[in-house]
């Protein structure tokens, strides 16, 4: 039954896998408040499925830009981003952030003036469809057997779909959130929940002091 977590119990051992990566899901589900951001997502896909053999890893996310609020968040993310680079079979694939001005209503509005104000509203665009193309193009290629999406996010249900009706691809659905999506539970093959085993991610981070191919030393960002 598609969305059982028992039926990832039936599969066989060792087939060929490919882990695909919704970045800002994963950090705004599981990461964000916690001290282990620091995370090595090669070794946190084989803590997550032990038995299957990964091939690649892509992870899709987007380059912050600075905020007055958190004036250092531009470096570490660079500097993380140098860390995952270090990964063999990792690939890191990017889309892009707009900021728009958008009117909103004030929750508290005065008695005279304007009830809305201007806002600068920034949203994430791209790393949803580059995901969903790249489960369906590596998929059409046979570059893996079974394909795990670790996401939320139920836009990637028809895509997931496709993969598991036209290609006869297994796919399996990481939840990094407190409560898995309903829509990709039923859509998958399978269902693991981060959250339900404790100490995973503190058991998957780099060391405080790595090194790049160029023999540069790639050191964890404070407060990490």
């Amino acid at each position: 039954m598609a969305g059982c977590e028992a039926a990832e119990r039936r599969l066989p051992l060792f087939v060929r896998t490919n882990v695909y990566i919704d970045g800002f899901n994963l950090f705004h589900g599981a990461i964000k408040g916690t001290p282990f951001k620091w995370l090595d997502i090669r070794a946190f896909c084989v803590k997550v499925l032990p038995s299957n053999n990964i091939q690649t890893v892509k992870f899709f996310t987007a380059m912050v830009s600075e905020r007055g609020t958190d004036p250092g968040q531009v470096a570490r993310q660079g500097i993380y981003i140098r860390a995952l680079r270090t990964l063999p079979d990792v690939e890191i694939i990017f889309g892009s952030f707009m900021t728009q001005k958008r009117m909103r209503p004030l929750a508290l509005p005065p008695s005279r003036g304007s009830r809305f104000v201007e806002i600068l509203d920034t949203e994430e665009k791209g790393s949803d469809a580059n995901l969903a193309a790249h489960l369906v193009a590596d998929g059409y290629e046979n570059k893996y057997d079974i394909g795990v999406v670790i996401t939320n996010d139920s836009d990637q249900v028809g895509p997931i779909e496709l993969v598991r009706m036209r290609l006869r691809k297994t796919v399996g659905f990481v939840n990094p959130h407190e409560n898995a999506s309903p829509a990709l539970r039923r859509a998958t093959d399978f269902v693991k929940h981060i959250r339900r085993h404790p100490g995973l991610l503190a058991s998957c981070q780099f060391p405080d002091e790595i090194l790049d191919a160029r023999g540069k030393i790639i050191r964890k960002p404070t407060g990490w």
